[in-house]
């Protein structure tokens, strides 16, 4: 006589109710609660001095030296804002900054890739020490070469021109290369071999195979390529002095040393100057934390 053998359903726990797993240990509603708190503090502490720069950029001149602060002006004011422009050619400043930042990244896009596939996929003699010097240019403070290089620039006639700041971003940049390196030496050669048997070169391999592979590494270099183009100091200082050149670092010292303690309309150049910063970040911060992502094949 044949028994009937019944199977009971498994019941797979959803999503919702399993626990965080954090170094082996499983992490309760209440240690999650107890961690967020303690992120948002830290977060809120971080936020201080901006929204201090920010309620102060919309006070009148006589609640700036309040004490205790005062972080809701009794009026607004706006015009704080319109004084920037009105007082300094603030806007000239925000586009040469603009046009500065926008090419020193497609620079270092171009010419970092191009030195870190040669090195992650090009087999020639020294390429490992010649890796290793270039790595080691950024050990060396940039006071160093600061005169030889103006002196460079000199005598080419590229002082108070754009050329001192954008033609160096088109040549590899050590960090950059590193980063793209890596990322290269982690992509499979199959996809490189299965891309020369259908009878691509080496630039279209590295144009349609490599690039559209390595678009998280790409942009972590673009995003801190734009922090570092947009609030460089030293290299305006040094070769731009037309005022209409200016870049939004440069102008801020000189705008400081006009408006003296007018300090509302300081700290509304101040956020307008740090507000392409903060869109970026909440924008990309996915990207900016993901960092390199190496990818895989799956056998």
């Amino acid at each position: 006589m044949a028994t009937r053998t019944t199977t009971r359903p498994r019941i797979r726990p959803t999503e919702d109710y399993q626990p965080t797993v954090i170094g082996g240990h499983r992490q309760t509603s209440a240690e999650r609660a107890l961690v967020y708190m303690i992120l948002l503090l830290g977060a809120l502490l971080l936020m201080v001095p901006f929204l201090w720069m920010l309620s102060t950029s919309l006070k009148p001149l006589g609640e700036v030296f309040e004490f205790p602060i005062r972080w809701i002006p009794t009026r607004i004011v706006w015009s704080n804002y319109a004084d920037v422009f009105s007082k300094a050619p603030f806007g000239r400043y925000l586009l040469n900054t603009v046009f500065i930042t926008v090419v020193a990244i497609v620079g270092n896009l171009i010419g970092s890739s191009l030195a870190a596939f040669a090195f992650a996929r090009f087999d020639f003699p020294g390429r490992n020490l010649l890796f290793l010097v270039m790595l080691s240019t950024m050990m060396v403070p940039a006071w160093v070469t600061m005169i030889p290089t103006f002196i460079m620039f000199n005598y080419f006639g590229w002082l108070d021109t754009f050329k001192p700041l954008l033609v160096p971003a088109f040549f590899a940049q050590p960090f950059y290369t590193f980063l793209l390196r890596q990322f290269f030496m982690g992509v499979p050669k199959d996809l490189e071999d299965a891309a020369r048997i259908d009878g691509c070169s080496t630039f279209r391999i590295f144009w349609q195979v490599m690039l559209p592979l390595s678009r998280p590494a790409l942009a972590t270099v673009a995003i801190f390529s734009f922090f570092s183009h947009w609030n460089v100091l030293l290299g305006p200082l040094l070769y731009l002095q037309s005022q209409e050149k200016l870049t939004v670092s440069v102008g801020m010292l000189f705008f400081q040393g006009e408006q003296g303690t007018n300090y509302p309309v300081m700290m509304a150049a101040a956020t307008i100057s740090m507000l392409p910063c903060l869109v970026l970040f909440f924008l990309a911060q996915r990207l900016f934390i993901q960092g390199v992502v190496v990818s895989g094949v799956k056998g």
